[in-house]
Order: C-alpha cells, then sequence, then structure tokens
C-alpha cells in the first residue's frame, strides 16, 4: 500500500526511479508528500497533492500564493541571484510563461534559451493544474487578471512578452488584450483558438481518460509503459502529437531528445486542469482586441493542434505574423525544427 497516500490503490507501491525521486508508480506521490511542510519543491505538498513525487530539473521551487482569493502556483526563474525574489529580474526583462495541458509550473518546458539569452522566466500553474486553485480563473480572462495580480504582488511592472503554449494559448491573449499597460508582446506557440478543442470522439476519449477521477491511473499506466520499454511508449504518446508517422517523427528526434522526451511524458498529470481545459467555453471574440506585436508559431504537422488553430489566431489578431515551424509535432521544441523554433522566438522578443 502506498505509504504517502492511503486512499491509492491496492496495487500501489513505492518504487525508486532515480536517485532523487522516490515516488509512487501509481498514483506519483512520495514520502514526502505525507510529512513535508508545503515548500512548493515537488514532493512537499500536501498529501495528494497533484505533482508531489515528480522529479523536475529546474533549481527554482515552485511556490504557493493567494491570489484575489485562491491558491496559485508559480515558478520564478532566472532571476540574478537565482533566489526568485521578488522583483529581482534580470536585465533581458520577463517572459511569462502559460503551459498547457498536463503541465504545471513544475515543469520546464521551452524554457532553456529564454533563460540563457538573460530572461526572468515567470511561470504560473492554471487553474487545476499543480497546486493552482480551481477558481483562480477558472476562465481565460479571470485567469488573466489573477496572473496580473500576481505580476503586482511579485513586484513586476512590465512584462517583455507573455507566451501562450498549446491550451495556455487563450489565457496569454486575454492577458495580452485586457492588461496592456502590462504586456508588451504577445507569442502563441502550437496555441488553440476559440475553434472546437478536442472535436468528436477525441474530445469524448479525452473527458473519459484524462478526468480528475482516473487521470492518476492513466498517468500511471504511462509511466509504467515508459519505464519499461521507453521506445514503445514514446510511440504511443507521440502517435497523436503529429499527422506524419510515428517513425518519422521519431527518427527526427536525438537520443537526447528521445531521453528527456520520456522524462516529460513521465512527469505529466491532469488534476482537474484538463478538464476544465475540454469543457470551458471561450469568448468568440477572444484576440479580436489584441493590441501589442504578436508571434504565432505552429506545425503544419501538428496533430494535436491543428493548422487552422493558429489561421484562426491569425485572422483575430490584426498586425499578427503567422509563422510555420519546420518542426515535426505538437513539440515544436523537439526535432530538427527546435533550433529555428527557438531562434524565432528568441528574436521576436528581443525586438520588442
Amino acid at each position: 500500500m502506498c505509504v504517502a497516500a492511503p486512499d491509492c490503490g491496492p496495487s500501489c507501491t513505492l518504487q525508486p526511479t532515480t536517485a532523487r525521486w522516490v515516488g509512487c508508480a501509481y498514483c506519483g506521490r512520495d514520502r514526502a508528500a505525507a510529512t513535508g511542510p508545503v515548500t512548493g519543491r515537488p514532493g512537499s505538498g500536501p498529501p495528494g497533492a497533484w505533482g508531489s513525487g515528480l522529479l523536475v530539473d529546474v533549481d527554482d521551487p515552485a511556490r504557493v500564493v493567494q491570489v484575489r482569493g485562491s491558491a496559485v502556483e508559480y515558478r520564478l526563474s532566472g532571476t540574478e541571484s537565482e533566489a526568485g525574489r521578488p522583483g529581482d529580474v534580470r536585465a533581458a526583462g520577463v517572459v511569462v510563461m502559460l503551459h498547457g495541458g498536463h503541465l504545471s509550473a513544475q515543469v520546464p518546458l521551452g524554457e532553456a534559451r529564454l533563460r540563457a539569452t538573460g530572461h526572468t522566466l515567470l511561470v504560473p500553474s492554471r487553474p487545476g493544474y499543480g497546486r493552482t486553485a480551481i477558481h483562480a480563473g477558472p476562465g481565460p480572462q479571470g485567469f488573466a487578471d489573477t496572473v496580473a495580480a500576481l505580476c503586482g504582488r511579485l513586484g513586476i511592472e512590465r512584462v517583455r512578452a507573455v507566451m501562450g503554449v498549446s491550451a495556455g494559448g487563450p489565457a496569454a491573449v486575454a492577458l495580452t488584450e485586457r492588461h496592456p499597460d502590462l504586456v508588451g508582446s504577445l507569442l502563441l506557440v502550437s496555441a488553440r483558438s476559440v475553434l472546437p478543442f478536442p472535436t468528436g470522439a477525441t474530445r469524448v476519449a479525452a473527458q473519459l481518460a484524462f478526468g480528475p477521477h482516473v487521470e492518476a491511473r492513466v498517468w500511471a499506466t504511462v509511466r509504467m509503459l515508459l519505464r519499461r520499454s521507453p521506445e514503445l511508449g514514446l510511440r504511443a504518446m507521440l502517435a497523436s502529437l503529429s499527422t506524419l508517422p510515428t517513425r518519422q517523427v521519431l527518427a527526427d528526434l536525438s537520443p537526447d531528445e528521445r531521453r528527456r522526451l520520456v522524462r516529460l511524458f513521465s512527469v505529466m498529470r491532469s488534476g482537474h486542469g484538463f478538464a476544465i481545459d475540454v469543457r470551458h467555453g471561450l469568448d468568440t471574440d477572444l484576440g479580436r482586441a489584441v493590441g501589442r506585436p504578436t508571434l504565432i508559431v505552429a506545425s503544419r504537422h501538428d496533430g494535436q493542434v491543428g493548422w487552422q488553430h493558429a489561421e484562426d489566431w491569425h485572422q483575430r489578431i490584426g498586425g499578427s505574423r503567422l509563422w510555420q515551424s519546420p518542426s515535426l509535432s505538437h513539440l515544436v521544441w523537439y526535432g530538427s525544427g527546435a533550433v529555428a523554433t527557438d531562434r524565432q522566438i528568441v528574436d521576436f522578443i528581443a525586438a520588442r
């Protein structure tokens, strides 16, 4: 039985997977979750906290603060002192990153080049992900106001850019629309628009597989598959992320990228956040009032968020630029197109 979560299933056992993480292969929680203080580090939350026991290779801990009456988890990375103190930002300015589905502030994605070029990154967990409360939004407009209030609390008066990735796109657009004095520019990367997403049978399957009552078991199965057969697990995960044959996408990845993707998929969880993403309707006028420079990055081979979403954003946001990433999947920071994608993003921010 899982010592971190007595309510877990009878097949749940705590198993070491790396020198830094001893976690339950069934529910993803660890011993520290049962006894440790809430400091924001993975594995130190209260029993049952989403993200407990997840190995995250970042130096900066995720923290939890009360903003507008709701708990918000965030990570401030790349500060001058590397201590994450409010207002202690680097010369290149602050970039707010709003991750997509199945990710929280504890998981870095697409950050390396931005940190290397001197940016401070503010990464909040969206509603229902990590330790951010469901009611911290729950919709894009509400969460945009929450992020703006978080910036104020941290002493951040100006954001160089806000980047919305995948399902984080609508909140990034709303933040830019509603708080133009805060946001200098907008980046949308593989971002869903107000078009239906997901659709048809995929929508029904997503609700069944990643609902809050079953997602822990689904991700435990994914972790088990990735641990026992990494290549088979990668094939299974990449199949829905590209319109190209899986073998072609896999062949485009370096050995190091394959290892990093195994690690990324192994720390994903849906919490209540994915159910919010799928069920919450979007304002059909979202994006039409954006008055900041905007770059839309997308791959025509994205199997998760179709190219039509990028075109829809381009049509909605006046003066926006649509750039086609040469990457072969939804994960544009991996594969042969990663360097060009990073360069476009960094150059766009630098020019603002």
